[in-house]
């Protein structure tokens, strides 16, 4: 079977275009949210932690965001400063301190899910469901391909 014209072109290039989707996608969030004085390096961590099922501890939430353990603990100083999160000591490891959103955490997280959800509407007011409906199964697809893919050992 041949390779229809530009077929190759077109699969080498998808990586880098959903990389720069994502990108984009942060970069317009993250205009929106300049006013509240959040950058992407605050917000998600405090989307994660409205939205996880229970309590995280630094080290599931570092996982969770991709991040080293010492970039998670400077965020989550300044959020800790800022007034949003809290630290509290969680059964008898007196080192693993759970992360909770304050008041003034959840309110912000309200803000940052109004802005996305204003962006997600004009990023995709051009789209029909059925568009959506294939780029989310395709995506969601390569993100478990990914996932499953055993982790070769760092040199």
């Amino acid at each position: 079977m041949t390779t229809p014209p530009g077929a190759e072109a077109m699969r080498s290039g998808f990586a880098m275009l959903v990389g720069q989707t994502s990108r984009q996608w942060r970069r317009a969030v993250d205009r929106q949210l300049q006013p509240f004085g959040l950058s992407e390096a605050t917000w998600r961590p405090l989307l994660h932690l409205a939205r996880a099922p229970a309590p995280l501890r630094q080290k599931e939430l570092a996982q969770a965001l991709s991040l080293d353990h010492s970039s998670v603990v400077r965020t989550l100083d300044a959020l800790q400063a800022a007034g949003f999160i809290e630290r509290r000591e969680e059964d008898a490891d007196r080192r693993a301190k759970a992360i909770l959103l304050t008041e003034a955490g959840r309110a912000i997280v309200e803000q940052v899910e109004a802005v996305s959800h204003s962006v997600w509407n004009e990023t995709l007011a051009g789209l029909s469901d059925q568009d959506i409906r294939t780029a989310h199964r395709v995506l969601d697809r390569i993100c478990r391909t990914l996932a499953e893919t055993p982790e070769a050992p760092l040199p």
